[in-house]
Formats: C-alpha cells, structure tokens, sequence
C-alpha cells in the first residue's frame, strides 16, 4: 500500500506564483489549436492532407495556406514540450517537499493515467482528434527519462525523429490512396459519430505519440533542466537562436505542402507524400521556436521592470490565466465546436468554408481567455484542472 502524499506535495502551486513563460505559452498556442482543429468539423468537400477543402475560394484558400505554414503541426509539438517542461516541473517540487523518486513516479503516472482517461471521455463526447490520450499515454512510458542523463535524452528524442519520418511516411500514402470522406466531427447521426470518434482517437492516439510528441516531450525535459523558461533571462542568446532558427526552419519545410493543399503544385503522390513527411517533420522545430519566441518575450517585459502599459500588461494577465486554464479552455473549445458545427447541433460545418471555420475558431478562443481571465485572478482553477488533481493524488494514496 502506498503512502500518502504529504500535504506540502499535494498542494498546488498560487497562480501567481506560476512561472509566466509556460503558461502564456500555453494562453497563446490554444489559439494555434483551435485554428487548427475548427476546419475539421466541416463537410461536404474533399480535402487534402491538412484537412482543408481543396475546392475552396480565394480566402479559403489563403487562410489554409497560412496555416499549414504556422499553425498545423506546430502547436501540438508545442503543446508537448510544454507537457514535458511541466513533469520535471512537478517533480522538481514534489522532490522539494520531501517526496522520494518512487513515490513522485507514482504521482507522475497516475496524473498520465487520468489524463489518458480524460482523452478518452473527450474523444467519447467531443472530438475525435483530441490530443490528451497522447499526452497521458507518453508520460506513462516515457516517465524514467525525467531521470535519465541529458545524453539518453537526446537520444532517445533523435530515435523518435526517425520513428516520427517512418510513421508519417507511410500516413502520407495511406492519405493518398485510401478514399476519403467526411471526418468523425462531421458525421450527421450522432450514436454513428460516437463510433467514428473512438475509433478514430484509437488509431490518432499512438499516432500522435509515435509522430509528434515523443521527440518534443524529450526536448521539454531537457530544456526544463536548464529552466529555459523560469529564468529566460541567462539563456537569451540560445533562445533567440531556437527561435529564429526553428520558426524558419518550420515556414520553409512547411511550404512544398502548403503549395500542394492550395492546389498551387499538383504533383505526382512520390512527391507529395514526401512534403507531408517535411512539414510535420519541421513542425516540431517550429513548436520549440515558438515556445523559445514567447521566453524572449517575457524576458523583455520583465527588463521592462512593469513599466510597460496597461493594455499590454492586461493582455498578457488574460492570456497568461489561459494557459493556467489550458486543459478547461481546451474541452471548452471542443464543447463550443460541436454545438456549432455538429450536424446535429448547431449544423453550421456543412455550409461555412475554411476561413470562416478559423474565424470561429479566433472567436472560441477569445471567450475562453476572457473566461479564465475573469476568474482566475481570483484564485479559482479551472474546472479539469481540479477534477485531475483531485483524481491523480485521490488515487496515490
């Protein structure tokens, strides 16, 4: 029988005393995930790699272009780093507070565990394409590399790259030969959809793991060693370079396919697989120059020693209770989604194109940030953030 977390090691962390860099990261690229995942509800067209109408208008196609070069495939890689930065972040206080290595790993798994459960109800619910099963599913597998040397680390991150070309590339085929319809999200009968969603989430869970977030998720540990974000000040020079270098790597890897989806290239399929492969595989240095872009940036407001403006400190306040919110605003998305989109909600995915998709999407995620703004300041945590506290040290006792 295990023995029961002592109170200093279950209790949570102030909100304001989070550190700000991981969650504006979060606050921001729950954006890049709603835009990301609102084009997948709708139906009626065929569609290309990414998902997007390949018989859409001049906007459509515009705003598909844009966000395969910036958005898809690099904020969940984004979302997964983080994920990992977060671990060696909760084991470093439950170390803090007394807890031996056994029985952190305990915590670690349990949290992985109910996140995984999570997933499941999402997908059950929701959304077929959830990301949570992924995350649950590495930090049950993967949880001793919070403890191995930065040398297995980084191995082991470099095996998950060639594992990740080896699964897309044989993804990219399976897109373009197998025949295609609507998605899960887009199915009208709704005991039908329940179905098409669980199947889905099984086969896109140890996909989404084997792809993208294994590499990212070993990059996070190794970078929360060096507490990259907690303290971006002293590695200023080595995010600016993980930023540009990885944000340009990931706009031109991304642009062969981001031709292809907008029908600007028609290829032959030898051809395009490839790009499919390239654009993933880039995404993820885009997720890491992402994360690095936004360390700079708290770095600067906090030179600026509060003497920045109003507005400026406001926004960042609501977009940092978003990320403190992150696993509340991310259902929240999927539940808003649906009652829009679904054909049997609000019905709309049949009848709106790509760009307006995205417009919804930018408008989900600003209530989402007002949402958590106007209660977290108060020291209210998110709704799913409580219940898996609660569910994770309830069930290491």
């Amino acid at each position: 029988m295990s023995i029961a977390p002592p109170a200093s090691a279950q209790r949570a962390v102030p909100l304001a005393q989070r550190s700000l860099a991981p969650d504006l990261a979060r606050g921001l690229m729950l954006l890049l995930i709603a835009l990301a995942h609102a084009h997948m509800y709708l139906s009626g067209h065929q569609s290309g790699f990414r998902g997007y109408a390949l018989d859409g208008g001049p906007v459509d196609r515009v705003v598909a272009g844009v966000q395969i070069l910036l958005v898809d495939g690099r904020a969940l890689p984004m979302f997964a780093a983080l994920f990992g930065y977060g671990l060696v972040q909760l084991t470093n206080r439950q170390s803090a507070a007394g807890r031996s290595w056994p029985q952190i790993r305990r915590v670690l798994q349990a949290r992985s565990l109910w996140l995984l459960a999570f997933g499941f109800c999402h997908a059950l619910l929701l959304f077929f394409g959830d990301i949570l099963g992924a995350y649950g599913l590495v930090g049950l597998v993967l949880v001793g590399f919070i403890r191995r040397t930065d040398r297995a680390v980084l191995w082991a991150a470099g095996v998950g790259l060639v594992l990740h070309v080896i699964v897309l590339a044989l993804f990219g085929l399976l897109t373009v030969f197998a025949e295609k319809g609507d998605t899960p999200a887009a199915t009208a009968d709704p005991l039908e959809a329940t179905v098409m969603r669980l199947i889905g989430w099984s086969a896109m869970t140890p996909t989404y793991f084997a792809v993208s977030v294994v590499p990212a998720f070993l990059l996070g540990i190794w970078a929360a060693r060096r507490r990259l974000l907690d303290e971006p000040g002293p590695h200023r020079a080595l995010l600016s370079r993980i930023g540009t270098i990885g944000v340009s790597i990931a706009i031109v890897g991304g642009l062969p396919l981001m031709l292809v989806d907008t029908r600007l290239w028609t290829p032959s399929a030898a051809s395009s697989v490839p790009a499919y492969v390239l654009h993933s595989l880039t995404g993820i240095a885009g997720g890491l120059g992402y994360a690095a872009l936004i360390g700079l940036i708290v770095d600067r407001m906090q030179r600026r020693n509060g003497r920045r403006s109003m507005t400026i400190g406001w926004v960042t306040t609501a977009l940092a209770a978003c990320g403190q919110w992150s696993l509340t605003c991310y259902l929240l998305q999927s539940v808003i989604f649906v009652a829009v989109f679904a054909p049997y909600a609000g019905g709309l995915g049949a009848h709106v194109g790509d760009a307006a998709a995205s417009g919804i999407a930018v408008v989900t995620w600003l209530i989402t940030v007002l949402l958590a703004a106007l209660l977290a300041p108060r020291g209210r945590r998110g709704p799913a953030e409580a219940a898996l506290r609660r569910l994770t040290y309830g069930s290491v006792r």
